[in-house]
């Protein structure tokens, strides 16, 4: 095998050392906890405005639209908060391309 084909050697992650991970997923745990109560005060939010402007809906109206709303935010929130992490750690720059062409 020739060398040239062989990529770079990829970089550490920094989410690879013990204490960096801890603090960043400390973080993380306290972006989901906050996202989690705002989400759960956003349903109940809407179950209420849903009940005073449209009242004599059927119960399961209100169990699906809570669940959708609810799991929707969280699911956006997980996502989002795995971005900033990865971005905020610098784990994004330790990926090396192998397609790369420039370097």
């Amino acid at each position: 095998m020739s060398a040239s084909h062989l990529g770079a050697m990829p970089q550490p992650s920094p989410l690879d050392d013990p204490e960096s991970a801890a603090f960043a997923w400390g973080r993380y745990r306290r972006i989901m906890r906050l996202m989690s109560w705002i989400s759960l005060f956003t349903v109940a939010l809407v179950l209420v405005y849903l009940w005073v402007t449209l009242p004599g809906l059927p119960i399961h109206f209100y169990i699906a639209t809570g669940l959708g709303v609810g799991a929707s935010m969280l699911l956006m929130s997980t996502l989002m908060g795995l971005v900033f992490m990865s971005n905020g750690t610098g784990h994004d720059e330790s990926v090396t391309d192998s397609h790369d062409r420039r370097g």
